[in-house]
């Protein structure tokens, strides 16, 4: 038998809505998604300030057809000081907030900033004194 070139493929048959499988986001993808998402609001604050962040997540499995799940965040940051801390958390919530939401379809009832380490410039390359 001959084989015929060209020929668009048989259809195969539809699936029904509940035997398809699903898409589940893993937790440390939500993470990177966050950490990435806190170092943009904080290079935003502060563009010449070093910035690091990184984050921990807990995601809550509650999938319906709108999104996948929720996403409780931890963000652990570093910031320039002096500023205004409680300034600088608060973009780094509603960024991290944004994100998530956008780019896993998940919702973020929480999170919480914890800042690690507060970095001075007139300490850099010092010899770690304490300043009076």
């Amino acid at each position: 038998m001959a084989a015929v070139y060209g020929a668009a493929p048989a259809a195969a048959p539809a699936v029904p809505a509940g035997e398809r499988g699903a898409t589940r986001i893993a937790d440390r993808v939500v993470a990177k998604i966050a950490a990435q998402a806190a170092r943009e609001a904080l290079r935003e604050a502060a563009p010449t300030a070093p910035t690091d962040a990184h984050a921990t997540v807990t995601v809550h499995r509650r999938e319906t057809r709108r999104n996948f799940g929720e996403a409780r965040v931890r963000v652990a940051v570093e910031l320039g000081y002096p500023c205004d801390i409680g300034a600088q958390c608060r973009v780094v919530r509603r960024q991290v907030t944004e994100r998530v939401r956008a780019l896993a379809s998940m919702e973020v009832p929480e999170v919480a900033v914890e800042v690690e380490r507060l970095r001075s410039p007139q300490l850099e390359g010092a010899d770690r004194e304490r300043v009076r």
